[in-house]
C-alpha cells in the first residue's frame, strides 16, 4: 500500500469502531484498550488458566479477577471453531496457534456496517455494549509501525471458513490494496485494522463512546 492508497482508505474510513463490554469505558480510559494477552498480563493470570483463555476456543466469555482491579470480560469466540480453522489454515498453523495470534491483538472495524453486523450477531444482539469511535488518521499517525491490515474477518469461520495463514495480517506497506481495489467497494478493501498488544493511550484518539444495543444508540457516554 502506497501513500496515495492509504490516504484514500483514510478518506473512505475516517472513523474506526471497537465494540467493548458494557460499562468498560471507564477502565479502558484509565488502562488503555488491551488485547486478551495484555489483559492476562495485567491481571496476572496463572499459566494453566491462561492457556485455556489464550490458546483454546472460548465457547463463552471469561471474567478476569484481581483484587486490585475491577473485573474484566474476555469475549467468547463463538463465530470460530476448531473444525473450521483446520479447514482454512495451512498445516503448520494449528487452531491453538491462531487463537493465540488473535489474542495478542486489538481489533477495529473500518465501517459502521461491520460494527452493526457484530452488534446484531448471536447473543450480542440482546445486550448493550460500549462502542468506541476512534479517529483513524490520529491512530495511524501514532501507531503506524504496530498496525496490521487484514482483508477478512479473522475471528470467524462461519458460514464458510475463508483461507488464512501467515500472510493474513500484513503491515501497511505490504498490504495489497491495489489487488482489492477493483474487487471490493470503498470501505471494504481492508476489513480489520489491527494493533499489536494494546493501545494504552486510546483515550487520546476516541471521538465518542456510545452505549448501543443492536443498531440503536441508547446513550452517549463520552464526551
Amino acid at each position: 500500500m502506497n501513500a496515495d492508497e492509504l490516504a484514500e482508505l483514510t478518506l473512505d474510513c475516517p472513523t474506526l469502531y471497537h465494540m467493548a463490554e458494557r460499562g468498560s469505558w471507564s477502565s479502558i480510559k484509565q488502562r488503555g484498550l488491551l488485547s486478551t494477552s495484555a489483559l492476562l498480563d495485567l491481571y496476572q493470570v496463572d499459566d494453566a488458566t491462561r492457556i485455556q483463555i489464550e490458546e483454546v476456543r472460548r465457547a463463552e466469555s471469561a471474567i478476569l479477577q484481581n483484587s486490585s482491579l475491577p473485573p474484566a470480560v474476555v469475549r467468547d469466540q463463538f463465530p470460530m471453531t476448531d473444525a473450521g480453522l483446520v479447514r482454512c489454515l495451512p498445516s503448520h498453523i494449528s487452531p491453538a496457534n491462531w487463537y493465540k495470534l488473535l489474542n495478542q491483538k486489538v481489533f477495529f472495524w473500518l465501517t459502521k456496517d461491520r460494527l452493526i453486523r457484530l452488534l446484531n450477531a448471536g447473543n450480542y444482539r440482546n445486550s448493550a455494549h460500549d462502542v468506541l469511535e476512534i479517529d483513524t488518521q490520529s491512530l495511524l499517525n501514532h501507531y503506524f509501525d504496530k498496525i496490521w491490515f487484514c482483508p477478512i474477518n479473522s475471528g470467524c469461520t462461519k458460514p464458510f471458513p475463508h483461507p488464512r495463514g501467515d500472510d493474513t495480517f500484513l503491515r501497511i506497506p505490504d498490504y495489497p490494496y491495489s489487488h482489492w481495489r477493483p474487487k471490493r467497494k470503498r470501505g471494504e478493501r481492508v476489513v480489520e485494522f489491527v494493533i499489536d498488544y494494546g493501545v494504552p493511550d486510546i483515550h487520546r484518539f476516541v471521538r465518542r463512546v456510545v452505549e448501543m444495543r443492536g443498531d440503536q444508540e441508547l446513550r452517549t457516554i463520552f464526551p
